[in-house]
């Protein structure tokens, strides 16, 4: 339940500073006429605003489940590996354009969790080699002690 807490108020402290830099720099004149310009329509724009909300709510709490059933560096690679996902659907669902920063911030994601396995497969091959001369050392100061 304490985690809980922590996401809501994480998540309204951000909403409050988010609505205190939107109205101070006065862009929320523009949300009247960027409601009307949105192609699908007014009520389209304000759904789509609400569906993100609660999907970012529901991405939030899985994350924290994962890492409480799991291990949060599981929840990680989650994370980055749905990262490059969303531009793909963006394309295939909404018809959005894949442009060179999308490509490029999906070239980036993957060479983030590439490095990442990389890593992990040499701290894993440093650590089996680590216990095999432990295993060594051991069976070697056995054999002193019984010679």
């Amino acid at each position: 339940m304490m985690v809980l807490e922590i996401i809501i108020y994480q998540s309204l402290v951000a909403t409050c500073a988010a609505l205190v830099g939107h109205f101070t720099s006065g862009e929320w004149k523009g949300i009247k006429r960027e409601m009307q310009e949105f192609e699908l329509g007014k009520l389209s724009y304000v759904m789509t605003l609400v569906e993100i909300a609660i999907a970012s709510q529901i991405f939030t709490i899985g994350a924290i489940g994962l890492i409480f059933e799991v291990f949060s560096l599981f929840s990680n690679v989650v994370s980055v590996l749905g990262m490059p996902i969303v531009p793909i659907l963006a394309v295939i669902f909404s018809h959005d354009k894949m442009n060179g920063i999308k490509i490029m911030a999906m070239v980036l994601v993957m060479w983030g969790f590439v490095s990442y396995i990389y890593q992990y497969y040499l701290d894993n091959l440093k650590s089996e080699s680590e216990k095999t001369n432990v295993c060594e050392i051991s069976k070697l100061s056995r054999l002193e002690e019984d010679g």
